[in-house]
């Protein structure tokens, strides 16, 4: 008998996620040599870096109606294609013009993967367990992806070249859709490998809302004047722009300012990211014990805050350009800190408007893609006029203290039912 097949499911997402984030973030170890290649500078890397977030807003914002109204498996394989396609030709582009609508269908490519992600986990998890789940997805995937990623992209440039990268991580995103043709279903009930069991369990921990295989019809005004659904886009648009800026620019720094070499940069990202995934395994487990000890949705947006106010003062020393190992240090608390956040946006997405997961996911996506539109932008424009990136730094403290002072004291608990007993919240064996 399969009890735990939905633990599979949230697998293959985190899979997804993983090669969704090396994809977008394979540029940023490819800079110097699209610089020659085509002949762009700083700014010109800003805009095209932005590029990728206006396609990924644009589209986030309209996979979440999709993803309710036909379900995330089509959304995903769909998506899924595109982006592959995308990461393929990005080294035959041809110049400026060519990488930046290339950016801009990548980022169109890999937009429904939150909405959709979020609506799987809404649908084969019980509340329960969505805070750990996210965490994986939204935290540990995420920050894994560019911890491994560091080095899997550099090696691949050093032995393969830089085109030959986008080549094999293309291959990689075609061999996930082949792979979840055969496993990933939208519910637990139209999959084969669910026992009625676990089929049982999964359901007695969730709304009534959350059981229905399809939404047919969005409700925007329940959407747009959601208090909560707000102060997450808000949140999550100053955690963003931590994030974008450096994913997409802390290779640049660390290489311009400490003089390192490809190999050298791919090693020292390594410990932001993995201090990235500490942060969304603690995230993610105290975000669910919290809410099971007070049952009180607000906890969630209390440890959001903390995190984000601790990411920003973790930031502050490095604005005074200090040693390669300070900035590593502080650079890698902050990222951590900020990660500890990862999952929980998602889990307050679905608890602000749970009848419409995938549309409420995608209001907070767009969010965060917003934030990617301006942080590589501004940074890029920062390091072309001033030569350095303390102002960069400074703009995402004063983000972070933005943020956290919203998550603190602008949100309201939400009157709604009880999800679910103790005894229902009590693991299958």
């Amino acid at each position: 008998m399969r009890q735990h097949f939905r633990w599979a499911t949230v697998a293959m997402i985190v899979v997804l996620v993983i090669i969704n984030y090396i994809d977008r973030s394979a540029v940023s170890y490819a800079v110097k040599p699209l610089e020659a290649e085509f002949g762009i500078d700083s700014a010109d890397y800003g805009v095209i870096s932005s590029a990728f977030s206006i396609g990924y807003m644009v589209f986030a914002f309209l996979a979440g109606p999709l993803v309710d109204k036909f379900g995330p498996r089509r959304i995903l394989l769909v998506g899924m294609v595109f982006w592959s396609v995308a990461t393929a030709i990005t080294p035959i582009s041809g110049g400026f013009t060519g990488l930046l609508l290339i950016r801009i269908v990548l980022g169109a490519g890999e937009a429904p993967g939150f909405p959709a992600a979020t609506r799987v986990i809404s649908r084969w998890l019980p509340s329960v367990e969505r805070g750990f789940a996210l965490a994986l997805v939204g935290g540990v995937a995420v920050s894994g992806s560019l911890l491994i990623g560091g080095p899997i992209v550099t090696q691949l440039i050093a032995s393969l070249g830089w085109r030959g990268m986008f080549w094999v991580l293309a291959a990689l995103g075609v061999l996930w859709a082949l792979i979840a043709v055969g496993l990933l279903a939208n519910t637990p009930a139209a999959s084969p490998r669910v026992s009625e069991a676990e089929r049982t369990y999964i359901e007695s921990g969730q709304l009534a809302e959350e059981t229905s295989e399809r939404q047919e019809k969005v409700n925007w005004r329940r959407i747009f004047t959601n208090r909560n659904l707000w102060i997450v886009g808000v949140g999550y648009f100053a955690w963003g722009y931590i994030f974008w800026a450096f994913m997409y620019w802390l290779p640049e720094y660390l290489s311009t300012s400490y003089h390192l070499s490809v190999k050298q940069v791919g090693a020292f990202t390594v410990a932001p990211w993995a201090a990235g995934v500490v942060g969304a395994l603690i995230g993610g487990v105290l975000v669910d014990k919290v809410y099971a000890r007070t049952g009180r949705i607000r906890s969630r947006f209390t440890i959001m805050g903390i995190a984000l106010l601790l990411a920003g003062a973790a930031l502050i020393p490095i604005v005074s350009a200090p040693s390669l190992v300070t900035a590593v240090v502080f650079i890698s608390i902050g990222v951590g800190c900020g990660f500890v956040t990862g999952g929980i946006w998602w889990v307050a997405a679905i608890d602000a408007e749970p009848s419409q997961p995938g549309t409420a996911a995608g209001f907070a996506d767009a969010c965060f893609a917003l934030s990617g539109v301006a942080a590589p932008l501004v940074m890029g424009f920062i390091v072309q006029s001033t030569g350095t990136f303390a102002s960069g730094f400074v703009v995402m403290v004063v983000l972070a203290l933005l943020g956290a002072g919203l998550m603190l004291f602008g949100t309201r608990e939400p009157e709604r039912e009880p999800e679910t007993t103790e005894a229902q919240a009590t693991t299958i064996s």
